[in-house]
């Protein structure tokens, strides 16, 4: 049974909570929960979003520093691929994902929030990489995700100085993409989540697909990789509903049946 991490579903959403008090730092244990509560959700065909949380007052703190203090070479070669293996799984959810931020998302904290498609934040939210003031670097992520969201420069920027960015300067740069009051960020991250379960679900899986695996590679192939997925939507019955929709009713009245 899972000590530290909860998957509760309801109405077609997926929440993953974290709840290693106080600040769910990221320990082997609790790694090896999220990738199995990524895979739950993924595989769960009654599921169409999810939201990842850490509870009202921290996302994640980052990596647990008492855990990997005692580590050497050996030891770390093992523990960064099961993590980079963890935090894959989320980045690999089929459906949309929304990381709900309230407090610290630093270090793994913030990787794991970027491995989601998007992120709401409390106004009183502070994220960062402050890997370097531990004599590292990010290493779930940082170094790769962070510079696709907000570009290199300012990633290095981020990176090399360590500091604790703010939620409104995160919204300004793209690192999130809402920012609500502290007591809201769950809920709207939710509600949002909602909206997203009620479409298309195949469909949106395939724009996710085309999007994450269609950056990886060159245009050419990125291009053959869309028109697949465009292609093989019209053997779905939410193609035939939504365009059928379209014709009687007009845009964006379609009910979605997830097939």
């Amino acid at each position: 049974m899972p000590e530290f991490v909860n998957v509760e579903i309801e109405d077609g959403v997926a929440t993953i909570r974290l709840d290693r008090p106080p600040m769910n730092a990221l320990d082997g244990r609790i790694q090896g929960e999220i990738r199995a509560a990524a895979e739950e959700v993924s595989a769960n065909a009654t599921v169409g979003a999810t939201v990842i949380y850490g509870g009202p007052k921290v996302f994640a703190a980052g990596a647990d520093i008492a855990e990997m203090s005692t580590m050497e070479y050996a030891d770390m070669a093992l523990a960064s691929q099961a993590l980079r293996q963890s935090f894959a799984a989320v980045a690999a959810i089929g459906h949309p994902t929304i990381a709900a931020i309230t407090g610290y998302a630093l270090g793994g904290g913030l990787e794991l929030a970027m491995c989601c498609d998007f992120r709401v934040a409390g106004d009183n939210a502070k994220v960062g990489q402050p890997e370097i003031a531990l004599g590292i670097i990010p290493g779930a992520g940082g170094t790769q995700r962070l510079p696709r969201l907000i570009g290199p420069a300012r990633a290095k920027e981020m990176v090399f100085s360590g500091r604790f960015v703010s939620a409104d300067e995160a919204l300004s740069i793209g690192l999130v993409d809402r920012v609500v009051p502290p007591d809201d960020v769950y809920s709207a991250a939710v509600e949002w989540a909602r909206v997203l379960a009620a479409g298309p679900r195949l469909a949106l899986r395939a724009a996710k697909a085309s999007i994450d695996y269609g950056l990886e590679v060159d245009l050419a192939t990125g291009l053959e990789i869309e028109r697949a997925h465009f292609a093989a939507l019209f053997a779905t019955e939410d193609q035939r509903v939504g365009m059928r929709s379209f014709l009687e009713n007009g845009p964006g009245q379609a009910e979605f049946t997830g097939r």
